[in-house]
């Protein structure tokens, strides 16, 4: 008998923040495949039988390539196992949540996905940064900072023409190491240099801290204050309503030098 696969979202980093759902499927679980961004203290609500594999990745060291969990989901569901594949944040929110729902599907093996809070909005919020704000603004726009902006030929890549011109909040996920060349080319095609940013390291968790400058000048700053992933950085007029009194979460600051 085939068993079933969960994609699930575990949230930002606050083991609080977990869905009722998604704590029900861990409890449930017999297989769970976790990475290494997840609220580790949710795992203490697994069976003591189950089976809790990890298969988390970190920058340009991968525990296990993508083929391989793909593989191990597959394995375990198809020896009549309920699957968890346990994702930080949201698994459709570059969680690669898709691609592994259609390895399911070729497979025949049942899933559901379980959406979960998403870095993208949590950790500015966390920050005391709300993304949109009336009169400030009414949109905004989540990209990947894996990818180099200065390779004009790769595929998919941005238009950084249209995002420098428009208008909102951009929220750049895991882009602590692309964002000079990210800020160099929002800024050559037209983005003002002196819009505020910001960027949180470990957002959501004790160890959360914000950086906030310019959009010219927080590169520099971050770099010099040896901000590392996982981190969130979040450009538009928004950021400057932290300091106007919307920050809450108690972390350790770092101010602009």
């Amino acid at each position: 008998m085939i068993g079933k696969a969960y994609l699930v979202g575990a949230g930002p980093g606050d083991a609080d923040l977990i869905t009722v759902k998604a704590l029900r499927l861990i409890q449930q679980a017999d297989v769970i495949l976790y990475d290494r961004l997840i609220p580790q203290d949710v795992l203490a609500h697994a069976q003591k039988r189950a089976c809790l594999i990890d298969v988390g990745k970190q920058p340009t060291k991968h525990r296990l390539s993508q083929d391989e969990i793909n593989a191990l989901i597959v394995e375990h569901a198809l020896a009549g196992r309920l699957v968890v594949r346990l994702k930080g944040g949201d698994p459709f929110v570059f969680g690669r949540g898709s691609e592994e729902a259609l390895v399911c599907a070729e497979a025949g093996i049942p899933f559901e996905v379980v959406p979960g809070v998403s870095s993208a909005f949590a950790v500015p919020a966390y920050a005391g940064i709300p993304l949109t704000h009336r009169q400030v603004s009414s949109a905004f726009t989540v990209i990947t900072g894996h990818e180099d902006p200065t390779q004009a030929d790769a595929p998919n890549r941005l238009n950084y023409a249209a995002l420098a011109q428009q208008g909102g909040t951009l929220v750049v996920l895991m882009g602590a190491k692309q964002f000079v060349a990210i800020a160099e080319q929002l800024i050559l095609h037209g983005k003002s240099p002196d819009t505020p940013a910001a960027i949180v390291e470990w957002g959501c968790t004790p160890h959360q801290r914000t950086l906030v400058a310019t959009l010219e000048t927080l590169p520099r700053l971050a770099m010099a204050a040896c901000f590392q992933p996982p981190s969130t950085i979040v450009v538009g007029e928004v950021v400057a309503l932290r300091e106007m009194g919307v920050a809450w979460f108690a972390e350790g600051e770092l101010l602009p030098l």
